[in-house]
């Protein structure tokens, strides 16, 4: 079937936290795949999308959803019953991605190396540090780093009812000191490592969205050895999940103690941003990807659950 002929519903929006990431995402996704020739409708979701894409009647779904809904699985398995292709992994690499726990146990079972941390309650903070200080507070099931928290030593930051809209359950890592490097995966292989740095001096949700908040390194400024560990954990991570298309997995590296240093692998990110300046297009373009390539790809590439 010719592109001009293919219908592509890019899914954006929704209700999570992450809406207006998404909704950036989406916009400049639709806006590639008509300069590469697809029919595009984009389609701002709501509960109601079932309906919305019954009436639309899409040969594929480019999924540019951020977060809960739109990124763990729910989604994903409304388009495996309605039976229509969409772009990323399916349901289970999705749902376990985005439970960090989870995913945190899949990837030790695989040897690749965490920070050290646990699942604790919001009662537990009452009683006093539930690591040493510094080390990092996190919901469990959020991304974009939402919600996130380093607390150090003298910080008397704790996580309440009052402002915790995450549920009783914190995910505490310890905090790995160093820098922060991502690698983009595509269909398993390793694109390349960009390093991120920021003013702010974490990459956060701040510096990843603000005009200016976050540099971009590419390729990062890494000894050859920790860029080839970096690409085959990457690569590594995202076959243990079963993840498909493109993904993006996030490090730190801690090189303060001299030598080489090492490396922790956070997470692995199912619905990476995808506006042209987002770093998996960067990555590609770096590589010689032109974004409505890239996006062009991945829209050949969808396919349902087997």
């Amino acid at each position: 079937m010719k592109r001009s002929d293919t219908h592509v519903a890019v899914l954006m929006g929704g209700w999570s936290p992450e809406r207006e990431v998404s909704l950036s995402s989406g916009r400049e996704c639709a806006k590639a795949l008509r300069q590469a020739g697809w029919r595009v409708t984009e389609i701002d979701v709501d509960r109601g999308i079932a309906g919305k894409l019954s009436a639309v009647k899409p040969d594929v779904v480019f999924n540019a959803l951020h977060g809960p809904v739109g990124e763990d699985g729910n989604i994903q398995g409304m388009l495996n019953i309605l039976g229509i292709p969409y772009t990323h992994s399916g349901v289970r690499a999705s749902a376990v991605a985005m439970d960090k726990p989870t995913a945190k146990d899949v990837f030790a079972r695989h040897g690749l190396r965490c920070p050290e941390g646990r699942v604790v309650t919001l009662a537990d903070f009452e009683d006093g540090e539930p690591l040493e200080p510094p080390y990092v507070i996190k919901p469990i099931d959020q991304g974009s780093s939402v919600g996130v928290h380093i607390v150090r030593e003298g910080d008397n930051y704790r996580p309440t009812k009052a402002d915790w809209p995450f549920g009783d359950a914190v995910l505490v890592e310890r905090y790995v000191p160093g820098r922060e490097l991502t690698v983009a995966v595509w269909d398993g292989e390793a694109m390349e490592v960009t390093e991120i740095t920021s003013d702010r001096g974490f990459y956060d949700y701040e510096a990843k969205y603000s005009a200016g908040g976050s540099i971009h390194l590419l390729p990062a400024p890494v000894p050859e050895d920790i860029r080839r560990q970096a690409m085959d954990i990457a690569a590594r991570a995202f076959r243990s999940l079963g993840c498909r298309g493109v993904s993006r997995a996030d490090f730190r590296y801690d090189d303060t103690g001299g030598g080489p240093g090492e490396l922790y692998l956070l997470e692995i990110n199912t619905q990476p941003g995808m506006t042209p300046t987002s770093l998996v297009p960067e990555q590609a373009a770096h590589l010689g990807i032109p974004f409505p390539d890239l996006v062009s790809r991945m829209v050949e590439d969808a396919r349902c659950d087997d």
